[in-house]
């Protein structure tokens, strides 16, 4: 295929969650919690990953019992419209509940109330992700809302063009354990998940013990250093990034704000990224 004929691949909105928690036996800092993709996943295979997927027609034009900042605070943080604003925040809510079992909801007649132990959930969670119940309808049959104010907007990252099995415009949330709940990562996109910190996922990727992504190292990087209060209160400005992919050899190495210093984590574990 010519350059004259490349067309790339349709996006496909995404949220993705930054679950954190105050740092265990530290006594400072924050926890975050990753998921490993197995490695037959057609995309993105045996990286590590946060909790998060596409928006779905489930999330769209969804009549559900919200709680917190509106879609219009959302829409105007994260630069799209009401509509889409509203499908990524419920998106980011039904995917942290899907893939790590962490519920950000609440009971409709309590607005400070949380949800403590959301495993009792547990048949519906399966549901949610064979696609048999929508988010809107369980959290209408339990008779609980969303927390939007559980979440907070962090960032935007465009998958590359030159990619050619599929491509997410990706926004990035963070959000603390809610008291009571536990991330278990039980899941049939992961084959391992754990808490970590920031720093020590980062240095597994740099002695080639796990691989990051762009997005997911820099995000790391931003959280790094931080504790949960300092994450939960900052106002992030939200600039979309769209890394370049250039051909290295057999390699295609993104080029992006920090790839330099990304490449140089990478390329310390001795590792590659081919497409």
């Amino acid at each position: 295929m010519t350059e004259d004929t490349f067309v790339p691949l349709p996006v496909r909105p995404a949220a993705t969650v930054m679950l954190v928690r105050d740092g265990q036996d530290r006594g400072h800092g924050l926890d975050v919690f990753l998921m490993r993709r197995h490695s037959k996943m057609e995309f993105a295979p045996g990286t590590m990953v946060f909790p998060g997927g596409g928006v779905d027609d489930r999330d769209r034009n969804a009549d559900i019992a919200w709680a917190g900042p509106p879609p219009a605070w959302w829409a105007e943080r994260f630069g799209t419209d009401t509509e889409l604003a509203a499908a990524l925040v419920c998106a980011a809510a039904r995917e942290t509940f899907e893939e790590s079992g962490v519920l950000f909801a609440g009971p409709a007649d309590d607005p400070d109330g949380i949800v403590g132990d959301a495993s009792v959930y547990a048949d519906a969670r399966r549901d949610l992700d064979k696609r048999t119940l929508s988010f809107a309808d369980f959290l209408r049959r339990e008779r609980l809302v969303l927390r939007s104010d559980l979440l907070r907007p962090w960032a935007n990252w465009v998958t590359p063009e030159a990619e050619r099995t599929r491509r997410y415009d990706t926004y990035f949330f963070v959000g603390a354990l809610p008291q009571g709940q536990r991330a278990d990562g039980d899941n049939t996109e992961s084959d391992r998940a754990e808490w970590t910190t920031p720093q020590a996922a980062i240095a597994d990727f740099e002695n080639g013990r796990c691989f990051l992504l762009p997005p997911t190292w820099t995000q790391l990087d931003s959280l790094n250093g931080h504790t949960v209060a300092d994450v939960l209160a900052v106002e992030r400005q939200i600039v979309t990034v769209q890394p370049n992919l250039e051909i290295d050899g057999d390699n295609w190495i993104f080029e992006f704000f920090d790839s330099d210093r990304y490449h140089r984590a990478r390329k310390a574990g001795g590792q590659g990224w081919h497409l």
